[in-house]
């Protein structure tokens, strides 16, 4: 089974994973040049950096808007339009004459990156069936990391050549994006479950939060969003090098061994996330991230490094799959809401964990930065295993008690 783990899915995942690859090959060729484009302009370090957190910094604020737009008119329409907002910000990126035009064209750009993301995973949770959502974010998820593994090797290359150059090759990956989406998403069946009175309501955030399983969802995600888009990226380099003392090939080895073991592991946690279940899932995940953080955060070996990067590229595929399954068992008809309060835990992560990380490496140690990490994925262990089962949960929302006026 594990050669066809995806057979029987609908083709809008296929579709749906196209459009994530065609974004995320376009994210890694434009995310080297970034800094250096913006050093460019005659600013320092900190304001090079910023572009980056204006891109993040929008897609966190952005994100409850995104939902509501997409409860609102549909998940179709605000995918196209996130992706068109970020095509054509990006395309004038290249063009900019300023540092600050460049600033204000990526957050926008971050605008329309969160709605993209919110819409996307929406209709990813819409268009399959209650047993198909771990295989079908499994396979969503492959596409972002095949095309996160694409991306940079060629923007390295690119940026040597020219710094505007990946910009708009950006702005090309997401026109085939948009192209692909308008063209075979168009006419595609949503599945709203319905009760005896006809279609349910939407599920909205407060009704959402009164679920234990998607709690739980929201911790692990963090941890996700604080390890694996911010940690890694930004610590674990600068721990090879001045923390180990070993060459910066090393962070190359490190980051493939995480990918490879993390792209091997979402061909198959998809399919147990769906039988077994998402709480198991989540546990698993969020203890094999905490033991990895947690080795790093007590040795400094190379062997212990690599051996931490495997560990944790199966720990973030499992966090990758079973949350967001979960988050989908819990949604019922449109929740864009809770799509968006979900996407928004992981930014949150991805945007507070680099800061949290490198104030403790610069002012402590780099262990007490990994450490600090492995606690947040513990959250996320701990509120996982306290939580209830998910995957068998009625498909109609439940009824809230009333709450007295006052």
């Amino acid at each position: 089974m594990l050669t066809r783990p995806f057979t029987g899915l609908p083709r809008e995942v296929v579709v749906l994973t196209a459009v994530a690859f065609a974004v995320a090959v376009g994210f890694g060729v434009v995310a080297p040049a970034i800094p250096v484009f913006a050093r460019d302009f005659g600013v320092g370090r900190t304001a090079a950096g910023a572009v980056i957190s204006a891109f993040a910094f929008m897609r966190l604020v952005s994100a409850l808007g995104s939902g509501r737009l997409v409860n609102r008119i549909g998940e179709r329409l605000v995918l196209a339009t996130g992706i068109g907002i970020v095509a054509v910000s990006s395309l004038l990126a290249g063009l900019a004459q300023s540092f600050t035009q460049l600033l204000l064209l990526r957050g926008v750009g971050g605008i329309g990156s969160a709605m993209f993301t919110v819409s996307a995973i929406s209709l990813l949770l819409r268009v399959v069936d209650a047993d198909q959502r771990g295989r079908a974010t499994g396979m969503w998820q492959s596409g972002f990391l095949l095309g996160a593994i694409a991306g940079p090797a060629i923007g390295g290359p690119l940026t040597d050549i020219s710094l505007r150059a990946p910009f708009f090759v950006y702005a090309v990956t997401l026109a085939v994006a948009g192209g692909i989406g308008m063209l075979f998403l168009s006419r595609t069946p949503l599945h709203d479950r319905e009760e005896a009175g006809g279609p349910i309501p939407s599920t909205t955030l407060p009704q959402a939060l009164r679920v234990s399983g998607f709690r739980a969802a929201l911790a692990s995600n963090l941890g996700n969003g604080w390890a694996l888009f911010g940690v890694r990226s930004s610590l674990i380099p600068l721990f090879v090098v001045e923390g180990i003392g070993a060459s910066g090939t090393w962070v190359g080895i490190g980051f493939f061994v995480s990918a490879a073991t993390q792209g091997a592991a979402l061909m198959v946690v998809g399919g147990i996330t769906d039988r077994v279940g998402r709480r198991p899932g989540m546990v698993a995940g969020a203890a094999l991230s905490t033991v990895a953080m947690g080795s790093l955060a007590l040795s400094d070996s190379l062997a212990v490094y690599v051996v931490a990067m495997a560990v944790f590229g199966v720990g973030a595929a499992l966090m990758s799959v079973a949350p967001s399954a979960a988050v989908g068992d819990v949604v019922a008809g449109r929740g864009g809401t809770v799509v968006a309060a979900f996407q928004m835990s992981a930014d949150l992560g991805a945007v507070v964990g680099p800061l949290v990380a490198g104030w403790l490496a610069d002012d402590y140690s780099f262990g007490a930065a990994f450490g600090v990490t492995a606690g947040v994925l513990a959250a996320g262990f701990v509120m996982s295993l306290m939580s209830t089962e998910t995957r068998h949960r009625p498909t109609t929302v439940e009824p809230q008690p009333q709450t007295p006026p006052g």
